[in-house]
């Protein structure tokens, strides 16, 4: 177990923004994960995980507190079974599968982070949920003081959501279990359309593994949601908004503004999303709201590749990073009535 005080956080998000913890512990095996949590717990102090801080929004501030940065590492395949530790790299772990001949998950490629949060999540992108193929999840929990072990049903996963996510003070994930499909070398049946158009497939088609997550891959690039150093469209937390879930009420209000502020020939994208609810885009509202690709003159600004996510330009602080999001969540509520939601997590401040 490493300890360093005042130690920088900002270098370990994917914004590169926020300001010092009290304490920063890197922890390498459950064990310590374990010994630092009960040991904040006991003590009554503050306690912040950190896995591959690609969802994370920490205030200027910083936190007054410990941060624990979970590098554990470890990966185990038997048969079509995958097991992750926390600390794992994500996108490295989908490759592996890839390579293994093992579908399920290609389509997660190039998703930045680390394996332990994509339970919490419930991470998901061109069609594939986390949620399909998570059998178990190891966890400490907090309130009993014990290592659990949740079935995938026990999760309680839904659309960007989970237990874990509900109740974020209770649950420590330490490791990650996946149930995946040998389709002798064939991906998961594609079920989003970009990706379809993409590989020159039918929606529900069967593609190589490789070819799936290659293609996938560059959808991601092209919108700058595969980190690059060197290109601050990158330096995100990705999508920062959630897709709206509306009510068939809610949607025939925000239906009546699209077509009294677009005209009566437009039609707002529209996908199920449970009984007597429907889901819309977020980027779509955000576009059509007058926020389009690389809106902004600070420091901080909407990428010049996709208007979902919102970007450090190098040299922005969290401030302004949550200034430019307010902007958008007021403006798209004036627009068309409909109020977004941040997805990433924030630390010490709030939208």
């Amino acid at each position: 177990m490493h300890v360093l005080h005042d130690a920088p956080l900002a270098p370990l998000t994917t914004f590169r923004l926020g300001g010092p913890a009290t304490r920063l512990v890197t922890a390498v095996t459950d064990a310590e994960v374990i010994d630092a949590v009960r040991e904040a717990d006991d003590s009554g102090t503050p306690l912040l995980v950190i896995g591959g801080g690609s969802n994370l929004v920490i205030g200027d501030k910083g936190f007054d507190g410990t941060a624990l940065r979970i590098a554990t590492r470890g990966l185990e395949l038997r048969g079509t079974t995958l097991e992750l530790a926390a600390g794992e790299v994500w996108s490295d772990a989908v490759a592996r599968t890839v390579e293994a001949g093992l579908a399920g998950i290609e389509c997660l490629a190039g998703i930045p982070g680390s394996a332990g949060a994509t339970p919490i999540q419930n991470v998901g992108a061109y069609g594939q949920e986390v949620s399909a193929t998570i059998t178990e999840v190891v966890a400490y929990d907090r309130r009993a003081g014990e290592t659990v072990v949740l079935s995938g049903e026990e999760c309680g996963f839904s659309y960007r959501h989970s237990r874990f996510k509900a109740d974020p003070e209770r649950y420590v994930v330490l490791r990650v279990r996946f149930g995946l499909e040998d389709a002798d070398g064939l991906s998961a049946p594609v079920k989003y359309a970009e990706t379809a158009r993409a590989l020159g497939v039918e929606v529900g088609d069967r593609v190589p593994l490789a070819e799936a997550r290659a293609t996938v891959l560059k959808l991601r690039a092209g919108k700058g949601m595969v980190l690059d150093p060197e290109d601050h469209d990158t330096w995100s937390a990705g999508s920062f908004f959630t897709n709206p879930i509306l009510t068939e009420e809610e949607f025939a209000a925000f239906h009546a503004r699209v077509r009294a502020r677009l005209g009566d020939g437009v039609e707002p994208p529209a996908y199920p999303a449970g009984e007597g609810h429907r889901k819309t885009s977020a980027a779509w509202l955000i576009d059509k709201a007058g926020f389009t690709k690389g809106y902004g003159t600070g420091p901080a600004r909407i990428s010049t590749k996709h208007t979902l996510a919102l970007t450090n330009r190098g040299a922005a602080t969290t401030e302004d990073l949550l200034a430019l999001a307010r902007e958008v969540v007021a403006g798209v509520r004036e627009a068309f009535g409909v109020t977004l939601v941040n997805e990433p997590v924030t630390v010490g401040v709030s939208l």
